[in-house]
């Protein structure tokens, strides 16, 4: 069986950004247009989220106290995405970042340097309990000799799962955390920070409930996907995810582990694999070839794109649940 090649995307930390990254020459490079728009045109707080998830997040919590930018440009990659000196500067000027450590180790390192004081943590709050237990990647020559013997002595070191924004009431939980932060920031408004959080949890619980009636009852529960980032959903809503690759996106699964999805979908009758936006469908279209299954779209909800089924994080996770429902096979 042998999986299509396919092209990771490419980063943004260009030449042009490396010779633009001294201080003095920061006005005249190039950055994200999110970053680029931090604290213009607005009174109150800026602040810098790492990944639209993050950002979406943020605005609602902060409301119209707040301008609120996304250091990860729609139609990019989270965790490939690299920081240009515009994005680090921005980080280092904003009221308050919200990131989630070990996504992206680029918005980790200037948080260390540029935010460390200002940063609020969106995993602590999250409660990141699941652990992901790496499968064993091929390489096809001995360049990577010492690459591949590395990852074999850390290859059973289970690896948190980040993706926590697949259950609405995590979010929620990140939101009370957030309007808490954002009270010590800006005391003034802290009751306006705790009431939009409110209003929030309100709009989760009901997409909670939506996902809970959507997914009780399922032909079939277990949830193949092309890359693992939805565990949480799986765990909120009695599912059983089965990742072909690891957490991070661009991992090429091996032919053992294409091998062992292609036993577990035949094995549970699954007629569905999911694959994602910002990713090649290869991995995905791979197994269902082998299996005679469908294909379907799941939204990992990293980004926005111009293939994204919704125009925010609410109604992503709607077109999310229409997807699984279908593909699930749900009455």
């Amino acid at each position: 069986m042998q999986l299509p090649s396919r092209r990771r995307p490419a980063r943004s930390l260009s030449a042009l950004s490396l010779a633009c990254a001294g201080a003095v020459a920061l006005a005249g490079c190039s950055g994200t247009a999110d970053a680029d728009a931090a604290g213009a045109g607005n009174d109150g707080l800026t602040i810098v989220a790492a990944f639209y998830p993050l950002a979406w997040l943020s605005e609602q919590v902060a409301g119209d106290l707040a301008t609120v930018t996304s250091l990860t440009p729609d139609g990019a990659e989270p965790h490939e995405y690299e920081l240009t000196p515009r994005d680090v500067a921005a980080t280092a000027e904003a009221d308050a970042v919200v990131f989630l450590p070990t996504l992206q180790p680029a918005v980790d390192a200037a948080v260390e340097q540029q935010a460390a004081d200002r940063a609020f943590d969106a995993g602590e709050a999250a409660d990141l309990s699941l652990t992901y237990e790496a499968h064993d990647h091929e390489h096809s020559d001995g360049e990577h000799a010492e690459e591949e013997h590395a990852e074999e002595e850390h290859a059973d070191e289970p690896v948190t799962d980040p993706h926590f924004w697949h259950d609405p009431m995590r979010m929620a939980d990140v939101g009370d955390a957030l309007a808490d932060h954002l009270a010590t920031v800006d005391e003034t408004n802290a009751e306006q920070y705790t009431a939009n959080a409110a209003d929030l949890r309100a709009q989760l619980a009901e997409l909670d409930g939506e996902f809970r009636d959507g997914l009780a009852d399922c032909a079939t529960r277990e949830l193949v996907t092309s890359h693992s980032a939805f565990g949480y959903l799986a765990d909120a809503y009695d599912l059983e995810q089965f990742g072909i690759s690891g957490l991070a996106p661009d991992e090429e699964p091996s032919t053992d582990a294409l091998t062992e999805a292609t036993e577990f979908v035949r094995e549970h009758g699954v007629r569905t694999i999911y694959f994602e936006t910002l990713v090649s469908p290869a991995v995905a279209e791979t197994v269902a070839r082998e299996t005679g299954a469908h294909t379907r779209q799941l939204d990992p909800i990293e980004g926005l794109t111009d293939q994204s089924q919704g125009a925010d994080y609410l109604e992503l996770m709607r077109a999310n649940l229409a997807s699984l429902r279908t593909g699930q096979q749900c009455s």
